[in-house]
């Protein structure tokens, strides 16, 4: 997690998108981001633990992601389990490698830390760890010129012990750069504040360090401002880069940029670092955006391979939201008529469920902010649900 910083460029400014062109293909994948993957994976991390760096529940997690990677399709040469210690603690990252066509020893890293310190950490760091996850589910037979790299961090809680062991023994040995790195591109706590509204994203420039870079960074930041806009609901301002795995790679000179949550919830580092204190429609758009901005990095194919496979409820409308005494579904195919929709509160108690039913009367729910789940057939859609009167 990111300490806080002094200074905060909070301005909304103008999108300098005329800078960069929208392209169809990127957006349809970045649309294949699903709202029930990104929620099923912050779910199966909270139930994981508590993951202090060198603890059971740590190297159980590594190994929930590693096998994420496998079930996506990644073969065992493409992953690797990279061992640090520091003091009497021991741990893993987990590196896997996509190999670009055009440049292969050129590499965008997108990274992220999956240890926390005294609760199951959703926010801090679940929230990234999911968005790379699909990211690189969606990604993983997409053409890409440059090679990127997917690093799921530990030991970022104890002072970014991972990515310092990784940025000195993997990317530099004996002080000599062994890996050419186009850009690092860092997700830390992404997951927002349940019950805020939660519109806008932090883009991380870096306005310290070592000099020679922040042009660079204060481009690429840019760059990751305008892909937000193009390829998600998003708005955006920027935050100047601290303490997060992107920091031992901007010491050395590389490139960074990031998401940061612009709402910041005061629950990581705690046992309330839970699922029911974030917006899991929030990470879903962040991961709108990082699936849109990697395509930009790694330079990918522009061209769709095969028609992109959207969970068609994504264009679904639940509406008024917030919400008074009805609430209304539409569902994409007027014709379909056997779904089923949830809502449930802040700690998952069930308080009203329907079939088939496209005005839901919600008067006897308090006002607050709930969960609504509808399903149809195979497919599943979550969306914030607030009650306001």
């Amino acid at each position: 997690m990111k300490k806080i910083t002094t200074f905060l460029c909070t301005a909304l400014i103008m999108q300098s998108i005329g800078a960069q062109s929208f392209i169809q293909a990127y957006k349809d994948r970045a649309d294949m981001v699903t709202q029930a993957n990104i929620t099923s994976n912050l779910q199966e991390f909270a139930n994981l633990g508590v993951k202090t760096t060198g603890s059971t529940a740590n190297a159980n997690t590594l190994t929930w992601i590693k096998n994420k990677y496998l079930s996506y399709g990644y073969n065992a040469s493409q992953i690797e389990e990279s061992p640090f210690t520091f003091g009497s603690t021991s741990s893993k990252n987990l590196i896997i490698t996509k190999t670009g066509t055009l440049y292969p020893n050129k590499y965008v890293i997108i990274c992220g830390h999956f240890d926390t310190i005294y609760g199951p950490g959703v926010n801090d760091n679940g929230s990234g760890t999911s968005i790379i996850l699909e990211a690189a589910r969606i990604l993983k037979n997409v053409s890409t010129e440059y090679s990127i790299k997917f690093i799921h961090f530990s030991g970022e809680e104890q002072g970014l012990k991972g990515s310092s062991h990784y940025v000195n023994n993997v990317v530099y040995q004996g002080g000599v750069r062994k890996l050419d790195i186009k850009l690092v591109f860092n997700l830390d706590q992404v997951g927002g504040v349940k019950g805020n509204n939660n519109n806008t994203v932090y883009c991380d420039e870096d306005q310290g360090g070592l000099s020679s870079n922040n042009a660079a960074s204060a481009a690429v930041t840019q760059q990751l401002r305008n892909c937000t806009a193009l390829y998600s609901p998003l708005q955006t301002a920027v935050d100047p880069a601290a303490d997060t795995d992107y920091i031992p790679f901007e010491q050395k000179g590389e490139v960074i940029t990031g998401f940061f949550e612009r709402i910041r919830s005061s629950y990581p580092h705690s046992s309330k670092d839970t699922f029911t204190n974030m917006d899991p429609v929030y990470v879903y758009n962040i991961g709108k955006a990082t699936v849109g901005a990697l395509q930009h990095f790694a330079a990918a194919s522009t061209t769709m391979s095969k028609a992109a496979s959207k969970n068609a409820l994504e264009t679904a409308k639940i509406y008024p939201n917030p919400a008074q005494n009805i609430l209304n579904i539409e569902l994409p195919d007027s014709r379909e008529t056997n779904f089923s929709f949830e809502i449930s509160n802040s700690i998952g108690r069930t308080m009203l469920k329907v079939n088939n039913e496209r005005k839901i009367d919600v008067s006897h729910l308090p006002n607050g902010v709930y969960i609504g789940v509808l399903k149809v057939g195979d497919q599943t859609l979550v969306k914030n649900i607030m009650i306001e009167r």
